[in-house]
């Protein structure tokens, strides 16, 4: 039996944020899910006292990661969230289902980056060819048709993947609008950037890890956990 749990507990957002962002600060964390930015401060601080999070070692770059500790800990605690609302089938179905949009996804971004030409197969896409683009925004309008759905089931029963097709949605609008940066872009809210997030996110929730494509295909996944 499926149960509905709207919101997951601060201590698993705060991980499971850095661990989508790999390194991010308290604001970026309190943005994500929208939280009290004071309260997320007090999570990390406490996560960093049982080394489950570390100061990124770049310069310049104040945010946070997860530990090695940290990562399994999330897994632990993302677990136990899925084990609770008995929906693991669901996400794993859900998850299934998405699959072949992240392979559409992967080679749209690619033809978004590059257009290759006579001579040169790894040609720059400069965004000239009308019809080249054309093409790469409708296989991610379909992505964008795809998202609601999914992300309704999702979020019915763990409320923090709320938000992923809007998300989405709003980065296509910004593209057909003329901003070319949204579609691949990593630094910014792109598609690209977006459906990673989400994938990753269902990842980590089923515990499988980045190998595990053709294994939920066929019914025997490789556990992260």
């Amino acid at each position: 039996m499926i149960r509905a749990l709207p919101q997951s507990s601060i201590e698993v957002l705060v991980l499971q944020a850095i661990w989508l962002s790999g390194s991010v600060d308290a604001m970026g964390v309190a943005r994500r899910y929208d939280l009290d930015p004071v309260e997320v401060a007090d999570v990390i601080s406490d996560a960093a006292h049982h080394d489950l999070v570390t100061p990124q070692p770049i310069p310049g770059v104040h945010g946070w990661s997860l530990t090695a500790a940290g990562r399994e800990e999330n897994l632990r605690a993302l677990a136990e969230e899925l084990e609770a609302v008995g929906a693991e089938d669901m996400v794993a179905e859900v998850y299934r289902e998405l699959v072949p949009l992240n392979r559409i996804l992967t080679r749209a971004c690619t033809d978004w980056q590059l257009r290759p030409i006579l001579g040169d197969p790894f040609a720059i896409n400069d965004h000239t060819d009308v019809e080249w683009d054309a093409a790469v925004l409708l296989e991610l309008a379909g992505i964008n048709s795809a998202l609601p759905p999914a992300v309704e089931a999702l979020g019915g029963v763990l409320g923090r993947f709320r938000g992923y097709d809007l998300r989405f949605a709003d980065a296509l609008a910004a593209v057909r609008a003329g901003d070319v940066t949204r579609v691949d872009r990593t630094d910014v809210d792109s598609c690209h950037r977006v459906w990673f997030e989400l994938f990753e996110d269902l990842l980590a929730t089923l515990g499988l890890d980045r190998e595990a494509e053709l294994d939920v295909l066929v019914g025997g996944p490789h556990l992260l956990r």
